[in-house]
């Protein structure tokens, strides 16, 4: 199992002062959702550059958990961010009502997510500020999140972390245990939930994901860990498939130096 390393939330700090001061921007903006990667992002933001410079913006839908609002209320409340709310649910049944077959549940939850997307960067716009990503390691590489929406920001800080290294660095950086308990869920329709919709639990996940990382062979890794060979299999197409999820759209050589292959910024 992964482990957390040494001064990771100093780390952490200092990535993103460096970057919000290096930007010239204003401020940061975070989709804070009620759930403990928003929560972290939120608290790592706020403990790095004041919670002055910190928008909370929360999106609920019509599948949100009524408790998330109270939740997302309270630790904005508690850290002194300003915290905004927009119902999208009317944004989501226009493109139901105008374009057939979105309201079937994958496209509608990928609409919801790039809705969100485009609510924090209009927001970004306005006040030149930063879009703070909250995707983890495990979702990354497991190409978990949606193209152009969740997985659009501009910085993902808990980005090199697995899910149980966040649930450590939640409890070391004071997110409420209640936060930190919740079903993981994208909330993207009722009773969706993270390990249920990626058919693993995030235990079993990030040691196959460690293993992958550490270029361990596939029954190397199952014997190990524990995990079903099947599983492990699972996880490894996942990671593959996604691989054009996590990199610039593919670019066909012609100059001297392309983007995404051989130009080095």
């Amino acid at each position: 199992m992964p482990q957390l390393k040494e001064l990771t939330v100093e780390t952490i700090h200092e990535f993103i002062k460096t970057q919000f001061r290096e930007s010239g921007a204003s401020g940061v903006v975070v989709g804070l959702s009620g759930g403990i990667d928003s929560a972290v992002v939120t608290k790592l933001c706020v403990d790095a550059i004041g919670a002055d410079k910190v928008l909370n913006v929360f999106l609920p839908s019509p599948s949100t958990p009524k408790q998330d609002l109270q939740d997302v209320q309270d630790m904005s409340r508690a850290w002194g961010t300003t915290l905004l709310v927009y119902d999208i649910g009317q944004l989501i049944a226009t493109y139901h009502r105008i374009m057939p077959g979105s309201d079937k549940k994958e496209v509608s939850g990928n609409l919801m997510a790039r809705v969100r997307m485009t609510v924090l960067y209009a927001h970004a716009n306005l006040d030149w500020r930063l879009v703070i990503g909250t995707g983890n390691k495990s979702e990354l590489l497991m190409g978990y999140f949606t193209k152009y929406g969740d997985g659009g920001a501009d910085l993902l800080p808990i980005g090199d972390l697995y899910k149980t290294e966040v649930r450590e660095m939640a409890r070391l950086i004071g997110i409420p245990d209640k936060v930190i308990e919740k079903e993981p869920s994208a909330g993207l329709w009722e009773g969706q939930t993270d390990e249920s919709e990626m058919g693993i639990a995030y235990d079993d996940l990030d040691m196959v994901l460690t293993g992958l990382e550490d270029q361990q062979s596939l029954d190397v890794i199952s014997r190990k860990t524990g995990v079903p060979m099947a599983l492990v299999e699972m996880v490894a197409a996942k990671n593959a498939s996604s691989k054009h999820k996590r990199s610039l759209a593919l670019i066909p050589k012609l100059g001297n130096r392309t983007i995404g292959c051989d130009w080095r910024e």
